[in-house]
């Protein structure tokens, strides 16, 4: 059998509760369902055949049995993450955003942490260099905070199959969901 996928060429994978667990390529996720580990939820695009047997490509799979997992209670800090959390957008003028900015500058003794960093243009990045938002009389338009849900636990900043959003609480990671 050949594998050919279209799409997105990932698997969204449920645990037998139809929580979210992961992303797998559909290769993983086609040898889950051919070892009777997992079944097929939603169908991706196209099958795999042979002479005596059709597996649909899967877009969403569910294991067979329920999969203890432990999860980190929060999302690991990217350059990804924080510009997908903001947009793509600058959190100063609101263009479009090609770097990071710490709210209290690192040199200040502020913490690289989510609720400190946000997406900035070069522009407004260069222009605050060091200083804080308050010395430049500038306004956020909005907070920073870290991110959470399972969507941002699951699948961090990835391109979002739009089959999966049925099985996520609905808290897509921004540039995931474009």
């Amino acid at each position: 059998m050949a594998v050919k996928t279209g799409g997105t060429g990932d698997a969204l994978v449920l645990n037998a509760t139809y929580e979210p667990l992961c992303v797998v390529s559909q290769r993983r996720a086609i040898v889950l369902v051919l070892t009777a580990k997992a079944v097929v939820v939603e169908g991706g695009e196209g099958a795999l055949r042979s002479p005596t047997r059709r597996v649909e490509i899967p877009a969403v799979v569910r294991l067979s049995r329920f999969v203890r997992v432990p999860y980190r209670a929060d999302v690991p800090l990217t350059r990804k993450g924080v510009l997908a959390r903001d947009g793509h957008r600058c959190a100063y003028c609101g263009a479009p955003a090609t770097s990071l900015d710490h709210v209290i500058p690192r040199s200040r003794g502020g913490p690289h942490a989510w609720d400190n960093v946000v997406a900035a243009c070069a522009r407004c990045n260069h222009t605050k260099a060091d200083r804080s938002v308050a010395d430049m009389g500038w306004r956020l338009r909005s907070l920073p905070r870290a991110p959470s849900g399972t969507a941002w636990r699951v699948l961090g900043t990835r391109r979002v199959d739009p089959r999966w959003s049925t099985y996520l609480d609905g808290h897509m990671p921004q540039a995931a969901s474009a």
